[in-house]
């Protein structure tokens, strides 16, 4: 049987434009933030894993936090890299081989939208001449299919982006500090087709920490923390619709998000209506609707009632990307995944000050849940309950 795992220290560098700071000084920040919140010492650490995709690697933070000899290794895994990060970090522990372990991941992006490479995702080089690696062609394409199959408005689109602005105007942490009024994000330049500039997130820069440690050392140090109920991370199975991919099947197939949702709930012993606070990927406000459904909280269709009723409002049957999400953050690859997860924990501990939710007993949620997904079609989703 494996060991249970804790979270027992967050930390992070807020999210945006940072001039004066590398990627990796912001992820070095976040560190010294999680050890603060943990009361431990970076030669206290036993293990390290951490990813950036756009400013170098993660294990030269140790020139900065100190040479202690701890295996630190390096995690690449696009826009899911610091929930593999995470992953790693919970089976060090889980496995038994120790105790204390550190999941890491900042970065920092060049203004303009991400410019990945065919070649770099088994592509011809025509995928990138047809403008198809620039990921708002797919997503706004991919929500154009969703909106017309399940009757959604553009309304709804407008929305969700709404109520990240609204939630990312009292959070620290977040990019966007203002709000953004519906009228204003309908008729902002519209990007792709039916998205417009509000309604996507930004390559940011940023940086989050997680400490994690057996339930023996939380016990040992009388440590406060959440555990990790289950994490699950999956790829793409065949006939699925995904990022960089170059046709869509004729036939319906699955998707990572819906796989790895699955394996996270069955993992954790629940189901969808256990979760009372929810962090979902949401890389424009189509990818949020989508993933309401892939991941279990209602119905393909039902987002429509959902947004118009306000149901995953603060104050709602189920908060969603209470901070702000990736669309009132931005989005540092490295970092966005663990920011959820920090999100949660502060839910959870009932630290998150004015966008604290209430949870069901009004003391708090007792159920975290966080999903990313990435390119070429990966899902990881992570469950945290006190």
């Amino acid at each position: 049987m494996s060991e249970s795992v804790y979270i027992i220290g967050a930390g992070i560098h807020p999210f945006g434009r940072t001039e004066e700071r590398s990627g990796r000084e912001q992820g070095v920040y976040a560190v010294r933030e999680a050890l603060k919140d943990a009361g431990l010492e970076w030669a206290d650490m036993e293990c390290a894993y951490g990813g950036s995709a756009a400013a170098g690697n993660a294990d030269i933070m140790v020139n900065e936090l100190g040479l202690t000899s701890l295996p630190f290794t390096n995690v690449a895994n696009g826009c899911a890299t610091g929930g593999s990060a995470l992953v790693a970090a919970q089976q060090a522990i889980a496995s038994g081989m120790y105790d204390l372990a550190l999941a890491v991941g900042f970065d920092k992006h060049p203004r303009g939208a991400f410019n990945a490479k065919p070649a770099d995702f088994g592509l011809p080089e025509w995928y990138g001449q047809t403008g198809m690696m620039l990921t708002t062609q797919f997503f706004a394409l991919k929500i154009q299919r969703y909106m017309q199959l399940h009757a959604i408005s553009r309304e709804t689109l407008g929305r969700v982006a709404e109520k990240a602005f609204r939630n990312g105007a009292i959070t620290p942490h977040a990019w966007r500090r203002s709000e953004i009024d519906l009228d204003t994000i309908m008729n902002a330049p519209m990007i792709n087709d039916p998205l417009t500039k509000f309604m996507f997130c930004a390559p940011a820069e940023g940086g989050v920490a997680l400490i994690l440690a057996s339930e023996k050392k939380v016990r040992e140090l009388g440590a406060k923390g959440v555990k990790i109920a289950h994490i699950a991370v999956r790829t793409r199975p065949p006939d699925s619709f995904e990022v960089f991919q170059a046709g869509v099947s004729i036939k319906e197939g699955g998707k990572p998000t819906v796989l790895a949702s699955k394996a996270a709930f069955e993992g954790a012993g629940m189901g969808p209506d256990d979760i009372e606070v929810a962090q979902l990927q949401d890389t424009e406000s189509g990818a949020e609707i989508m993933h309401m459904a892939e991941n279990g909280f209602c119905a393909d269709g039902e987002q429509e009632e959902w947004l118009a009723k306000g149901w995953s409002e603060r104050s709602g049957k189920l908060p969603i990307n209470t901070d702000g999400g990736c669309l009132a953050c931005g989005e540092p690859i490295g970092a966005s995944g663990l920011r959820q997860v920090y999100e949660n924990v502060e839910q959870l501990r009932g630290r998150a000050g004015e966008r604290q939710v209430p949870g069901r007993g009004g003391t708090g949620p007792k159920t975290g849940y966080s999903h990313v997904y990435g390119a070429p079609g990966l899902s990881a989703v992570a469950i945290l309950e006190r």
